[in-house]
């Protein structure tokens, strides 16, 4: 039997409820939100299944000792009270990132320090000998935490952050990233029962994430490596039981998922990486103006994008947030229609009022998730015939 142990999962802001809503649907247990994390007890298997297949996780944290650490004397003593020999070897090399929010410590990089000498201390008293840093593919990667005079120590079970799951290759694009695309798909309700369009639809991170969600295929299934691939308790035969079973769950797909960019570049990157996530079955490109399209599809569609916006493009802002409204207006009916943007200004051209408004961050910048819901005929003839 494995034994339980709490993680904490790290998000973006406005994500809490649906990360907390995947978790508990993937069964965990004791499933409480944080800001910007959700915190929950799972067993190895498990932490190895979050990482896998939660959508809307950036990183997953094993913590594994707390204590009040108001000076570095204090920090010192109790990074030394850890037995580290239960996760690391003297041959290995581990990396301490830090999160400071205190009066008592005011940089991170001397507290990586100070945690660093404690630990290489411990090793070179009972060696002779000392585990080294690096930075760049440690075999342990230890995360602190300090809120005031808390002090948490957590091991890292992700690497780097879940959002490269593997599937893009480079771009000279601003791509979304792809945690916040799954979010936004999940915010917006999509579960794979319409059609599906992104009409901007740049190096193709919505599509896909998409595609992922409506086949309930595991997120972070062609990411090369996490790091608990390194840990000392490393189980092979685990792991490949655990993508077993939820790539056992994945779903028939009976609907179109499509991506229209105006940019040639954008389309041969969004296909290419619609190919590198073995995606093609599901996902067709086209170079396309939005603006100069219609609707191409029967019944309800199910549309989410991420318009580009001042910082990226030097567009005139007014006309284009303008032709998004008109053309959602005259080519788009029956349509639930939903975009990202940092560009709160803008929102006044589209000339429709949103039924929903969701704040979130893209990056540092405040933006709103907005749902406009586009009818069959007018609301007026929709009444009239009711």
């Amino acid at each position: 039997m494995m034994e339980n142990f709490k993680m904490i999962a790290k998000t973006f802001f406005g994500f809490e409820e649906i990360l907390a809503k995947e978790l508990q649907q993937m069964g965990a247990q004791k499933v409480e939100q944080g800001v910007r994390m959700v915190s929950f007890v799972g067993d190895k298997g498990f932490m190895y299944k979050a990482n896998l297949g939660l959508r809307t996780a950036l990183k997953i944290l094993k913590p594994i000792h707390n204590f009040r650490a108001y000076n570095d004397r204090a920090l010192y003593t109790g990074i030394q009270s850890i037995n580290w020999e239960q996760y690391l070897n003297v041959n290995q090399t581990f990396v301490v990132d830090v999160t400071l929010k205190s009066e008592h410590f005011n940089h991170s990089q001397f507290v990586a320090l100070k945690t660093k000498d404690a630990i290489v201390d411990q090793f070179r008293d009972k060696y002779g000998k000392r585990p080294d840093i690096d930075k760049d593919y440690p075999d342990l990667r230890i995360n602190i935490h300090i809120h005031d005079e808390q002090c948490s120590v957590a091991l890292d079970t992700s690497g780097n952050s879940l959002h490269h799951r593997g599937y893009r290759s480079a771009t000279n694009i601003a791509p979304i990233n792809e945690v916040l695309a799954a979010g936004m798909l999940l915010l917006s309700g999509w579960d794979g029962s319409t059609h599906f369009l992104d009409p901007m639809c740049g190096s193709g991170t919505i599509l896909a994430e998409a595609a992922m969600i409506a086949c309930n295929i595991p997120a972070n299934i062609n990411r090369k490596e996490f790091a608990f691939e390194k840990w000392n308790d490393w189980d092979n035969d685990l792991f490949d039981k655990v993508i077993d079973s939820l790539m056992n769950k994945t779903r028939e797909f009976h609907y179109t998922i499509k991506g229209y960019d105006k940019a040639p570049s954008a389309v041969l990157k969004a296909k290419d990486n619609i190919r590198n996530a073995n995606l093609e079955e599901y996902v067709t490109i086209s170079q396309e103006n939005f603006f100069d399209t219609n609707k191409e599809t029967q019944g309800p569609l199910h549309m989410v994008f991420n318009p580009p916006y001042g910082e990226r493009l030097d567009i005139d802002l007014e006309r284009f947030y303008r032709e998004i409204g008109d053309t959602l207006k005259q080519g788009y009916q029956n349509t639930n229609a939903w975009f990202i943007t940092a560009n709160l200004e803008a929102l006044k051209f589209v000339g429709l009022k949103p039924s929903r408004k969701i704040k979130l961050f893209n990056g540092k910048l405040e933006a709103r998730l907005v749902k406009y819901e586009m009818y069959e005929g007018s609301k007026k003839a929709k009444f009239q015939q009711d």
